[in-house]
């Protein structure tokens, strides 16, 4: 099995190390194309208006100057098109990426796009107990991720679906299959600073996060130290507000 792994975390992250060691666990066949920085945030944005860059460090390993998504495109169009990944792994975050974090998320888009161009994907993501660069323990995700993967990968999924995976900080429970969550966290925080020449700067963070919890979500079940696997699809269509929109839009032509 050949398997693409990335990122948004950056080709020098420590998840990447624990993704790699996971997929070690599942074949010898490992390719690695993650962005050269930090991308987090980025969620599933392409770069059209500057160079992308690619940069070789090793057999199999592949640096591109640009977002996730860039990363998955020249993967799968450029490094490995003679010989497409049968799965992508992107991750593992410094972080969960749960509830709407999904849609900001460049771990869970680089995993969409694995998905549009017909790769299975998995997007892992790691709750930390300690966010201190240097303290960031991945162990619940290499302990489980590679079961949880051979699992997922044995189960037939329909096209359009990606997987989201979130591990919670400490040892594990169990596994849950949970869906999407939503949280609220209430006005941004937005921090304004003055720069030494003087010109005003700001640093964007969480407001204060008013929950929702409903039963099973991804959210509940790594608070209570679970595993969360939740499947996500690409198609954002809502259907049952469709009828209603038929009839507004009757007679218009």
């Amino acid at each position: 099995m050949r398997i693409l792994l990335t990122n948004d975390d950056g080709i020098e992250a420590p998840g990447l190390v624990a993704l790699e060691a996971i997929a070690r666990e599942l074949s010898d066949d490992v390719w690695v194309v993650a962005p050269a920085e930090e991308q987090s945030g980025t969620g599933h944005s392409l770069t059209l208006t500057a160079p992308i860059r690619l940069r070789q460090l090793g057999e199999k390993r592949f640096a591109v100057r640009g977002t996730p998504t860039d990363s998955v495109m020249m993967a799968i169009g450029h490094v490995m098109k003679d010989h497409r990944p049968d799965l992508l792994l992107s991750g593992v975050n410094r972080g969960p990426n749960m509830a709407e974090d999904v849609t900001y998320s460049g771990t869970v888009s680089a995993a969409m796009e694995g998905c549009l161009a017909g790769v299975r994907s998995i997007a892992l993501s790691q709750a930390m107990g300690d966010y201190t660069v240097g303290n960031e323990d991945f162990a619940p995700s290499i302990k489980h991720g590679a079961e949880i993967i051979r699992r997922l990968n044995g189960t037939d999924w329909p096209a359009g679906v990606l997987m989201n995976v979130n591990f919670p900080a400490g040892e594990a429970k169990g596994v849950r299959v949970a869906e999407q969550g939503f949280r609220d966290y209430g006005n941004i925080n937005i921090v304004g600073r003055t720069d030494p020449r003087g010109f005003p700067y700001f640093w964007f963070g969480y407001g204060r996060e008013i929950e929702t919890p409903r039963h099973a979500t991804d959210l509940e079940a790594v608070r209570g130290g679970w595993v969360s696997v939740t499947p996500l699809h690409l198609d954002l269509t809502h259907y049952p507000t469709m009828a209603a929109l038929r009839e507004a839009m009757a007679g218009l032509e």
